[in-house]
Parts: C-alpha cells; sequence; structure tokens
C-alpha cells in the first residue's frame, strides 16, 4: 500500500488535478473549505463532450443540491483514452473524495483503479457501462441488451422481416455498447433480418464516426444506389456521424436507420424523417442516481446492487408524448449554467 500511495503521489505531482480534462465549473466544484457541504463524490464520465454525458452531469448536480453534498466533475476530453480515466480515477483518490461514481471507458482497464480505490476506503458506484469486477457499490445504468433488441426488432418491423441491414459498432471494450450491439443482432436475425456487416468500428468522435461511415456507404452501394436496407449505430456519435454521411451523399431519408440516444440534432433529424427511430436512453435519471446510491451508502442504507434507468424506442408517432418529450428535451441548463 505504500508503494501505491507514493505511485499515486507522483501521478498527482505530474498531472494536477484540472490537467485531467476538466470540465468543473463553479456549479460542480467545492475544495471542502469554507464551509460547504461536508460529502465531496467525485463524479466521472467516459468523456465530456457528447450530449448525454451534460445529462449525466446536470442529474448528478440534481441529486447534489437535493442531498447537500459536492459533485466533482472530470473526465477524460475523449472517450477512447482509458489513461487519463485512471489518472483521473487515482487523482480523486489522492483527493480523498468519500466516494466515486464511475462510467468506465472500459471494463477491464479500469478494474484495478476502481479494486485499488476500494482497498483505500473509496468505494464506487458504477453506471452507464459494467466493469470486469464485484468490487462496486452498485451498477446503475440502462438494460443496453434490452435497448438493442428493441432496435432490431423494430427494425424487422420496418423492413418486414427481410432485407440487408450494416451495424456500425461504436468501440471495443465499451461494455454498454457491446451489449447493444449483441442485443440488436440477436432480436434482427431472429425476425428475418439478414447482417452483411457487424465488424467496423466507428471510434470515440463524431469526426472518425463519419469518415468510417462514408467508407461503409462506399463498400454498399452500386452506382448511384445503395444495396442494403438498413443501418443501425449503438451510440450518439456513431448515429451523428452515420447522419451526417448520409446527408453528404444525399441519402438521408432514402434508407432505413436507427441509431441510440438523444442529442438536439438526432432529434431533429427523428422529426425530420431521416432518422426512423431513436433508442432512448434516460441519462440525467442515470447522473441523478448514481450520486443518490453513493450518499445511501455513505450514510450507511442498503443499497440496490442493480438499478435500472430505463430505456425506449422513440419514433416521430410519439416523439411528442409528455414522457417521451422530458427525454429528449432534459431542462439541463437549470442545472449546468
Amino acid at each position: 500500500m505504500k508503494s501505491l500511495t507514493n505511485t499515486l503521489i507522483t501521478v498527482y505531482l505530474l498531472t494536477g488535478l484540472v490537467g485531467c480534462g476538466s470540465g468543473e465549473g463553479p456549479s460542480s466544484v467545492d475544495d471542502g473549505t469554507g464551509g460547504g457541504p461536508s460529502m465531496t463524490i467525485a463524479v466521472i464520465p467516459k468523456g465530456l463532450s457528447h450530449e448525454f454525458w451534460k445529462s449525466i452531469h446536470a442529474g448528478a448536480l440534481k441529486a447534489a443540491a437535493e442531498l447537500d453534498v459536492t459533485v466533482l466533475w472530470q473526465g477524460p476530453e475523449k472517450e477512447d483514452d482509458r489513461q487519463q480515466q485512471i489518472t483521473v480515477v487515482q487523482n480523486m483518490m489522492i483527493r480523498g473524495v468519500a466516494g466515486m461514481v464511475l462510467a468506465p471507458l472500459d471494463d477491464k482497464a479500469l478494474r484495478g483503479p476502481v479494486e485499488e480505490a476500494k482497498a483505500g476506503g473509496i468505494p464506487t458506484v458504477i453506471i452507464d457501462s459494467g466493469l470486469d469486477s464485484d468490487q462496486y457499490v452498485s451498477f446503475v445504468a440502462t438494460d443496453n441488451r434490452k435497448g438493442g433488441e428493441l432496435a432490431g426488432r423494430h427494425m424487422g418491423e420496418l423492413l418486414q422481416g427481410q432485407g440487408k441491414v450494416v451495424m456500425l459498432r461504436y468501440q471495443e471494450g465499451s461494455a454498454s455498447t457491446t451489449n447493444r450491439e449483441e442485443g440488436f443482432l440477436y432480436a434482427a436475425q431472429s425476425v428475418g433480418i439478414e447482417i452483411v456487416s457487424d465488424e467496423q468500428y466507428a471510434g470515440a468522435t463524431k469526426e472518425e464516426a463519419q469518415g468510417k461511415a462514408e467508407n461503409l456507404l462506399v463498400r454498399f452501394t452500386d452506382g448511384d444506389k445503395l444495396t442494403i436496407d438498413g443501418i443501425f449505430c449503438p451510440n450518439e456519435s456513431s448515429t451523428y456521424g452515420m447522419l451526417q454521411a448520409l446527408k453528404r451523399n444525399g441519402l438521408a431519408g432514402d434508407i432505413t436507420f436507427i441509431g441510440f440516444d438523444a442529442s438536439p440534432r438526432l432529434v431533429e433529424a427523428l422529426g425530420a424523417s431521416q432518422i426512423n427511430a431513436l433508442v432512448v436512453q434516460n441519462p440525467m435519471r442515470m447522473g441523478y442516481l448514481g450520486v443518490k446510491t453513493m450518499v445511501a451508502h455513505l450514510r450507511g442504507e442498503t443499497v440496490e446492487q442493480r438499478i435500472d434507468t430505463g430505456v425506449h424506442l422513440v419514433r416521430r408517432s410519439n416523439m411528442d408524448d409528455s414522457s417521451i418529450h422530458e427525454l429528449l428535451y432534459p431542462d439541463l441548463d437549470r442545472w449546468l449554467e
């Protein structure tokens, strides 16, 4: 333990807490001095750029306000920087936070840091994406396989049980999207859909995703027509990248397209029939329950080991329903200002 402590101190001195992709603002940071809330919870997302993480942040701050605790919000800039996320976890351990709420970038790479934190007396609640360990307090997340199955079954309905479909995966090591992908494949194939490509990965950014999507479209184009009938993408960035590629090639709205997650541009595309359906999570609820669960645990309460935050299939026909509208247009400004 002494060598571990020395190592962490060295990392802290070399990197500094605010040098690791901080998304902190006055509303989310309190250094624990000057009479602020006495309990500090670190909330560590996979990245900082996607709308999904902004909703997680808003939910975490809502819980913090209700419970009178402090949230430290920090994560890597890009969703493929495992080492930076590990460094953030280590910095939070040195800081001496009461607990962590973590969305692991990689289900194996973050196992060691989480287990080290527990050994040092800092528990972790896992959100969004699973961890290959049992050394955490609770897992607060979407039923991602169910979300993938919703997309696969709806693809079968839209294509009437036949047709060729490509799936653009997200990123290796991401347990949440892997479960969505496997759920989609299972459901789509079980209703007669032929999967003609499922081996390509979009990558961590929207720009990377658009490039991979462009390549896929070229591969399945004969003249000026696509030779496929449908497309599925399992997260916000891959869906956005594919949408941009379809627009650039004048194909948006000409192919059955199901994506995952809600951002303003994806919701706009759904309303314009450029996307047929979006599988939508409740990230604000996920951030909210992640912090509430951690605080309850720290206060000696019994918490559930698995908390399902819900998943919905949103189509143009139901996007104005009151319950769906709240998921598509969350009031983030109230908490992030």
